[in-house]
């Protein structure tokens, strides 16, 4: 039996109808299937109306809903007029990279007027996902949310909430982003930052033109609501907060977490949160508000994107209160933010941490700057780890692993950078050329892997949120400055650290990352912030195959996409 949802996305009370029914749908509907066809709408945002790329005709596109153990269709048509893919952001696909989504990677891209249906599991996974583009920065306006319900009896470890919904952090450009970005490159330069941040695809009313462009939530007094919190945005890690309201943790990318109350929540792109909140404050009007954080001298849209809370039965006209954001740069409270981030660790829904380590990977992260006749400067501004900038290849990865194709890749990434030196001392500014290459890294089946990613002071030191595709990891330590091996594994959270798919790396600091390789295929891993992955921050993993076929490759579809 199968399950159409497309017609939930009309309005916020017809999502909740919507949602109620599928709690309710009975438990033998195993799969869900989806129908999502690549078009080119106008819209208009910022008193700016253009042509952007969707999901049918829908911005932020349409939640994705199952239960988890489902089985899950999407078939995706490209009427547009760039090539496709979709990346289902945190979902394992246990043996089955041909569903995982980056063009060049798993699959080659869906050309216009071509099909390709993602065939995949939802296997031992429970919570807030999304789904985005995987090609270009067409991500900018084709994402939406991936909600995984529990299997049917279980219960949350948290109180049931009386609704919920989804909040979707974006960016917004008034201009064609394709266009700038196309600019920027032929200048070797980064393209203009975005001209707002947007919330469900809407900026709010601090933003002219934008008193009907304004997310409203409504709630009523006494009850408590799960809100669903993506960082879709392309390059802003983001503070979020609720004017008045304290907001209690209790899930990560997907993974159920130590609950703990905080006013204002870190989210980095590609991240997702889960929060309660009680609507517990005076019956009126509250701004949810978000802001990137950002405490190195890069510019950012600073900018601040507005939602409203809005309590039943009270007018329109009330001017809602205004929350209060740390400042830009406050390192400390996103910081100690993190640190209060811990696994749930039950024996329900245990952390299963790897004591035990067969392989320990450290990367640095650099900017860099590369000849370029054409350039405005004679340079292309780059990006790399361990001093390879990644060149994507015009073959998907997967398919020339699976079907032994000779010259794509090489396996030689280096477990080590080439140089030591003081990796976070002062602004090195000469010698900034990096090595190009589709380099990736071979890791044994089942081997458990110790990655420590060190940030570096090449050109200068910036946060970077990390995502690694088809596995979830285990964040056993993070700090300021260079990483010492010898001191600092003393120092690991081996029993509740928090498990995720997509961490940060503090500016000028490491982090490490712990994570059993269990999953056959080609696995993406890369910064999240585009500008840095279309620079080559980026690398990939091949994990080999077991030794029998519960533990190698699926076969790919039918219908998977030529090159």
């Amino acid at each position: 039996m199968a399950m159409q949802l497309d017609s939930c996305f009309g309005s916020f009370f017809l999502c909740i109808f919507c949602f109620a029914w599928f709690l309710t749908f009975p438990a033998e509907a195993a799969v869900r299937k989806y129908q999502f066809d690549i078009r080119v709408k106008n819209v208009s945002r910022l008193c700016h109306a253009k042509p952007i790329v969707t999901v049918n005709g829908r911005f932020p596109g349409p939640t994705i809903y199952a239960r988890e153990g489902d089985r899950v269709l999407v078939k995706l048509t490209n009427y547009a007029k760039y090539n496709i893919s979709i990346h289902w952001h945190g979902l394992k696909q246990f043996r089955n990279g041909w569903a995982d989504g980056p063009a060049y990677i798993t699959q080659c891209p869906i050309k216009t007027g071509h099909s390709y249906t993602y065939d995949f599991n939802v296997t031992g996974q429970r919570g807030t996902l999304w789904w985005h583009a995987h090609i270009l920065w067409l991500r900018a306006t084709v994402y939406g949310a991936i909600v995984i319900m529990p299997k049917e009896g279980t219960m949350f470890p948290f109180p049931k909430p009386h609704r919920e919904t989804e909040i979707i952090l974006g960016e917004w450009w008034n201009s064609d982003v394709e266009t700038l970005v196309n600019g920027a490159n032929k200048m070797g330069l980064p393209p203009p930052t975005s001209d707002a941040h947007t919330i469900n695809g809407k900026p709010g009313s601090l933003f002219p033109c934008s008193l009907k462009h304004t997310f409203s939530m409504e709630v009523e007094a006494g009850k408590t609501y799960l809100l669903r919190i993506i960082n879709a945005a392309l390059n802003d890690e983001l503070f979020f907060t609720i004017a008045g309201h304290n907001m209690t943790v209790v899930e990560i990318d997907a993974v159920y977490t130590k609950p703990f109350t905080t006013r204002v929540i870190l989210i980095a792109p590609g991240q997702t949160t889960n929060v309660l909140i009680k609507a517990d404050q005076p019956p009126s009007r509250y701004f949810m508000a978000a802001r990137p954080f950002m405490d190195a001298p890069v510019p950012v849209d600073n900018k601040t994107v507005t939602a409203i809370l809005h309590y039943k039965d009270i007018p329109k006209t009330v001017i809602p209160s205004m929350p209060k954001l740390p400042a830009p740069n406050n390192t400390n409270v996103a910081l100690s933010y993190n640190k209060r981030l811990k696994s749930l660790n039950t024996p329900q829904f245990p952390a299963k941490v790897p004591l035990k380590v067969d392989r320990h990977l450290f990367y640095t992260i650099g900017l860099g700057a590369n000849p370029c006749s054409s350039c405005q400067n004679g340079t292309q501004l780059t990006a790399s780890l361990n001093n390879i900038t990644f060149v994507m290849p015009k073959v998907g990865l997967l398919q020339a692993h699976y079907f032994n194709i000779k010259g794509v890749f090489k396996t030689d990434f280096p477990d080590q950078p080439p140089v030591p030196f003081n990796y976070t001392g002062a602004p090195l500014t000469a010698n900034l050329g990096t090595s190009l290459g589709t380099r990736l890294s071979k890791v044994a089946f089942n081997s458990t892997v110790e990655l420590v990613l060190q940030d570096t002071n090449l050109l200068t030191v910036e946060s970077h949120p990390f995502h690694l595709h088809g596995f979830n990891f285990f964040v056993v330590g993070s700090g300021i400055g260079n990483f010492n091996p010898s001191k600092d594994p003393a120092k690991f959270n081996l029993v509740d650290p928090l498990e995720r798919n997509t961490v940060g790396v503090p500016t000028g600091g490491w982090t490490a990352i712990r994570f059993r390789a269990d999953n056959p295929g080609v696995w993406f891993m890369h910064c999240h912030l585009e500008l840095h992955t279309m620079w080559g921050l980026k690398m990939a993993f091949v994990v080999e195959n077991g030794k029998s076929p519960e533990e190698s490759i699926i076969p790919p579809p039918m219908d998977l996409p030529p090159c």
